[in-house]
């Protein structure tokens, strides 16, 4: 029997997941149905009860509506809660709702497996103070990284965001201007590439051997993506985390684990064929 999946957002149109999705299913022979929903603004809610109701059996949650799929999980895995928003939501076997947040686990996967970056012993900067690195913490913690420190705009945000997450590592923070020199790797989780720009960060933060990673794709290395390579790091951008969270989704609903690097590689190859 068929079962029933969605990702959920407003907008919804630009959405990339059916097609991950859709593959992820024909390479593990899973009978699955995977479709775009647009909820109206303030009724995720009602949108999710319906859905689930009709019997649907998980959801994708994008923007705007982590925050509302959070409230609305019955229970939520320690990961979602650490990150204060769940994109992930499933059917478990008792019939309630659990809520995952597989973003983080995501970026991992496309660090340590698709690129090759290891994370354990490594100095890390994550540069923003925003869900996005709310969500990436915990799972780069646990890669037990020699320091991870966290850099915003607003070095207030940056600090309650290290006390917050403490508890789990070593973790520091500043503000932009007052970044330690030499790090492993930089992970670019604020929203500077979506407006066509990079962190206003000083070049010694760039340590040897040094990788670069921003959690924005597309067609063309973006800003930050450039300004590091020009002072010889490795770059990436995050098409391989938007890849490994849906692996990680589909994971968590049919106990498959599917191959992300064919996937990947044919989402790539569109986007260069766009760009062309």
């Amino acid at each position: 029997m068929t079962d029933f999946y969605a990702v959920v957002g407003n907008p919804i149109e630009h959405s990339l997941s059916p097609e991950i999705h859709r593959a992820f299913a024909a390479q593990t022979r899973q009978d699955i149905a995977y479709e775009k929903m647009r909820a109206p603004l303030g009724e995720f809610a009602g949108t999710a009860e319906k859905f689930f109701a009709d019997g649907g059996r998980g959801l994708n949650v994008t923007v705007p509506f982590k925050l509302d799929a959070f409230d609305f999980a019955g229970a939520l895995t320690e990961r979602a809660r650490t990150a204060g928003a769940v994109n992930t939501l499933a059917v478990q076997e008792d019939g309630s709702i659990l809520g995952d947040n597989t973003d983080g686990a995501g970026l991992v996967a496309d660090l340590k497996q698709h690129l090759g970056w290891p994370l354990t012993g490594k100095k890390i900067l994550l540069l923003g103070a925003g869900g996005a690195s709310r969500g990436a913490l915990l799972p780069l913690l646990e890669q037990a990284p020699a320091q991870l420190h966290i850099a915003n705009r607003t070095a207030a945000k940056a600090a309650q965001l290290a006390e917050d997450f403490s508890s789990y590592g070593p973790v520091t923070a500043s503000g932009l201007e007052d970044i330690p020199a030499g790090f492993d790797l930089i992970i670019n989780a604020s929203a500077a590439s979506l407006a066509g720009d990079r962190p206003a960060i000083a070049d010694a933060v760039v340590g040897a051997d040094c990788c670069a990673y921003d959690m924005v794709y597309g067609a063309e290395p973006t800003p930050f993506m450039q300004w590091a390579g020009q002072l010889g790091a490795r770059t990436a951008d995050g098409l391989g985390m938007l890849v490994g969270q849906a692996a990680e989704a589909f994971y968590l609903w049919r106990g498959v684990r599917p191959e992300v690097a064919p996937v990947l590689a044919r989402l790539r190859g569109q986007l260069n064929l766009k760009a062309s």
